[in-house]
């Protein structure tokens, strides 16, 4: 068995971590340093950057209640992002949403939308599906049931 397989792969605290920080800032990487003078600025919480390098990095895999506490306040998460699956997927897709609605064009198409019928709102979606096939982008994650709303997925 390899000893460093689980440094490697990061786990899944320092995938949620990783991914939490890329939403935040999808411009690059602020830094551990950075961050953790933002984590003490916005939570008055002390982690040091080497510490929140060895969670993302999957060195470090356990957290103190009081570690969780100041990156839930941190990311605008519940604590139970980080131990729950069921609560990261609904939260992921809300970041989701909120990483998409950063964009003005994907805003303006929102607020335009908003009080069209149901079956034009089916025909636009349907449009933007083959849109997004025809560029080969892959499906977005929708919530259940969605796929049958536009007729084809």
């Amino acid at each position: 068995m390899d000893p460093d397989r689980g440094v490697r792969e990061g786990g899944p605290l320092a995938a949620k971590i990783t991914h939490l920080i890329a939403t935040l800032y999808p411009d690059g990487r602020p830094g551990y340093a950075r961050l953790a003078a933002q984590i003490r600025e916005r939570t008055g919480a002390t982690l040091s950057s080497t510490y929140l390098w060895e969670l993302a990095s999957g060195r470090k895999r356990n957290l103190t209640q009081e570690t969780l506490g100041t990156l839930a306040a941190f990311f605008g998460v519940p604590a139970d992002y980080f131990l729950d699956d069921a609560m990261t997927s609904r939260v992921d897709a809300q970041l989701e949403l909120a990483k998409a609605l950063r964009n003005q064009k994907v805003r303006s198409i929102a607020l335009r939308a908003d009080g069209l019928s149901d079956a034009t709102l089916d025909a636009l979606l349907a449009m933007v599906t083959e849109a997004r096939e025809s560029e080969r982008l892959a499906p977005p994650d929708d919530e259940p049931g969605a796929e049958g709303r536009c007729g084809k997925r």
